[in-house]
């Protein structure tokens, strides 16, 4: 007990020094900065939120107590309040557990079809859009950069980003960051005539695009740089000139396109930063790697060729291999309502981290 309220001391103390930095209009002529501070603000608001509202439960159940004996209506409240504070004091440690740095983070999502040919590049297609409208409906917005698309519509591979809509809400790598790895798709193609079930698979990569990445320094002479046509539908003018950038980082053999802009330079920055966050990212694995070899339960530490769900149609299931998680609303899953298996992944590494605090 005594450590948490030491925490809770030191994150109070931290709060309202950021409180006071963002009522100084000294900090708002730097952006940079301004968002940083606002973005640490926003993520100490619930534990200073749940820590207030678990004084004043403390109170009133004192209160009540005093008065249980005289009245069964103040004993009642008393009890009831007891459970609450028992709720905050568990919401409290849960808050306070260490957490991800970067699930304040907005990401990028790299979706690749994998053994299957057609059949996979199809499967990779719906499941864009089920991150897609999972998103919608959640308070992100999704932007794609760039997208391959095959022969009967479905993706090769497609790039986009993944933003919280409002920056007081837990970021796009906290919901998604689960999500990369093989995901194995088990039914009967398009392209079968003779109804037999097929394997096929798609690969999804997800790591953090944090605010700034100016720390990874990416030289000239490390980068080949291809423009070539934007390959959008419909004929719009982002189509009629080579405005379409792909930069391959020469060292690592990474290569990220932007298509999405008009501009061929605007493609190249936008290229830039996903290219500086994913390098980014590769730094972080292998320092945690070589730091312990005991995390297998993060995702940024999974070996990305390990198969995580399988999604079969034949019989509506889709199953989360990490976890043991199985359930028979496949056809909802892929239509964005993945509460249910989020939920489940998010249960796991709260235990994990409850344990390890």
């Amino acid at each position: 007990m005594s450590d948490q309220v030491s925490a809770v001391d030191d994150i109070l103390s931290e709060y309202h020094g950021l409180e006071a930095q963002l009522a100084d209009p000294e900090l708002h002529n730097d952006p940079a900065a301004a968002r940083r501070v606002g973005k640490r603000f926003n993520e100490l608001q619930p534990i200073i939120q749940t820590h207030s509202r678990l004084a004043e439960v403390r109170d009133d159940r004192e209160a009540a107590l005093e008065m249980a004996s005289e009245d069964a209506e103040f004993a009642a409240e008393a009890k009831r309040l007891a459970v609450e504070e028992e709720q905050l004091e568990e919401k409290l440690a849960d808050l306070l557990a260490p957490r991800d740095p970067s699930d304040g983070d907005d990401i990028v999502m790299e979706i690749k079809s994998g053994a299957g040919g057609e059949e996979a590049a199809l499967f990779a297609g719906e499941l864009a859009r089920m991150y897609q409208r999972y998103a919608e409906k959640n308070g992100f917005t999704t932007e794609v950069l760039g997208v391959s698309e095959s022969d009967l519509g479905g993706v090769k591979d497609l790039t986009m980003s993944v933003r919280a809509k409002n920056p007081s809400r837990d970021g796009a790598w906290s919901v998604f960051k689960f999500e990369g790895g093989v995901h194995r798709v088990q039914r009967v193609p398009v392209t079968e005539s003779q109804g037999r079930i097929q394997t096929s698979a798609a690969g999804v990569l997800v790591y953090p695009e944090p605010d700034e990445v100016e720390d990874i320094e990416i030289e000239d002479k490390d980068l080949r740089v291809d423009v070539y046509r934007s390959s959008g539908k419909g004929g719009q003018g982002v189509n009629t000139t080579d405005s379409a950038v792909r930069l391959t980082h020469l060292p690592t053999g990474l290569v990220v396109t932007c298509q999405k802009e008009r501009s061929q330079i605007q493609n190249k920055a936008r290229a830039m930063q996903v290219l500086a966050a994913r390098l980014k990212q590769m730094q972080e694995e292998e320092t945690a790697a070589a730091a312990s070899d005991s995390r297998r339960s993060q995702v940024r530490t999974m070996d990305r060729s390990e198969r995580i769900r399988t999604y079969n149609f034949p019989e509506n299931r889709v199953s989360d291999h990490r976890i043991g998680y199985k359930a028979h609303n496949l056809d909802a899953v892929l239509g964005g309502d993945m509460e249910d298996l989020l939920k489940a992944l998010h249960d796991v590494e709260r235990q994990e981290r409850l344990e390890a605090s």
